[in-house]
């Protein structure tokens, strides 16, 4: 994106955020969130898994200093997107007891953590796959129209921006690690199948109503902290072939949304570029603003995630804003703040 379109694309956001302001009304009626662990705000809390994230330090910077299941110290990235919107409360995890009566009637969050595109993912773990997120989906939109009427509930899900992120857990929490998968596959036919799954994914939901989608693309999966140690073999540079599979797969990406949207009327699809801007942060933190940009906050900053990143993990960092990320495989709430602004620049397509 050349500095004009981009200088363009945050002012008429601005414009709108603004205007959205002085009427107190959000941009959009309803925020609703799909995918994993990086959006996941407290899903897993209900569930029969070790991937959680509804213990100290995780939450420690968020509302009253307490855990709620999201990855992070603070808020995600997701967060600071519904408050840019207007909303004055966050989708609250369907699983939660906070998702019932009119909290549902402004967006709700499907996420859980350790879920991916390929549902044998999220099996893995015992969360939730893509597919059973979609049916809940379909459960929600039932109670809203009961709520409000089908052609109101419509209205919202026509007019409701829909966030997924999902990818990563599929590469590094089973492709990289699972020889029943690299074994019979190669990187660029695991990134085709789930290309398929995604395409069976939006088209569901745009069968469903959904005509405003946003989806990240991978991160710069080799420069996580958890992947350069388990497999940077001593090095502390990130892990060349992991970036070189993302970007990969986010031309796949690309190409494979701008097919749907030619091919369904009305979709406005738009997929999130998370890729560079943690990439710069990684690898030229001091220019973004943070002092580490390669080890977490949370414990030894090399691998700690869920239930090792816990509170006695030993060097857990007192100032989060100065890392880049929180733990192993996680942003921390100062670098969601940045993606969720680059979110803003990348999306006035979804609320013009």
């Amino acid at each position: 994106m050349g500095f004009a379109s981009e200088f363009c694309g945050i002012f008429c956001c601005l414009v709108v955020l603004a205007s959205s302001l002085v009427n107190a009304d959000p941009i959009v009626p309803a925020l609703i969130i799909f995918g994993d662990s990086v959006v996941d705000a407290g899903n897993n809390n209900n569930l029969n898994t070790l991937v959680k994230a509804n213990f100290p330090p995780y939450g420690r910077d968020f509302a009253d200093h307490k855990p709620t299941g999201r990855f992070c110290n603070g808020k995600l990235a997701t967060d600071f997107t519904a408050e840019y919107l207007g909303f004055e409360s966050y989708p609250p995890a369907y699983l939660s007891q906070d998702a019932k009566g009119e909290n549902l009637l402004t967006g709700v969050n499907f996420a859980s953590a350790a879920s991916g595109y390929y549902d044998g993912t999220a099996r893995l773990y015992s969360a939730v796959t893509l597919t059973q997120q979609l049916n809940y989906y379909k459960e929600y939109q039932t109670k809203v129209a009961s709520m409000v009427g089908n052609a109101k509930a419509n209205d919202i899900f026509s007019g409701a921006i829909h966030l997924l992120s999902a990818g990563s857990s599929d590469f590094i929490q089973n492709y990289y690690i699972n020889p029943l998968l690299n074994g019979v596959y190669s990187p660029e036919k695991f990134s085709d199948n789930l290309m398929t799954y995604y395409t069976t994914f939006i088209q569901t939901l745009y069968t469903l109503g959904a005509r405003r989608i946003g989806v990240t693309n991978l991160p710069p999966t080799g420069c996580l902290p958890a992947a350069i140690t388990i497999f940077g073999a001593g090095s502390n540079l990130c892990v060349e072939r992991f970036n070189t599979d993302a970007v990969a797969f986010n031309d796949k990406l690309n190409t494979t949304s701008q097919g749907l949207v030619s091919t369904l009327p009305g979709l406005k699809l738009v997929v999130f570029n998370i890729y560079q801007p943690l990439l710069d942060m990684t690898v030229k933190p001091s220019d973004n603003g943070f002092f580490e940009g390669r080890r977490a906050c949370c414990g030894t900053g090399t691998f700690e995630t869920s239930v090792l990143c816990n509170a006695r993990a030993m060097g857990t960092c007192s100032n989060a804003t100065q890392y880049v990320f929180w733990d192993g495989f996680h942003p921390s709430e100062a670098a969601n703040k940045v993606l969720a602004g680059d979110l803003l620049a990348q999306g006035f397509d979804l609320i013009s």
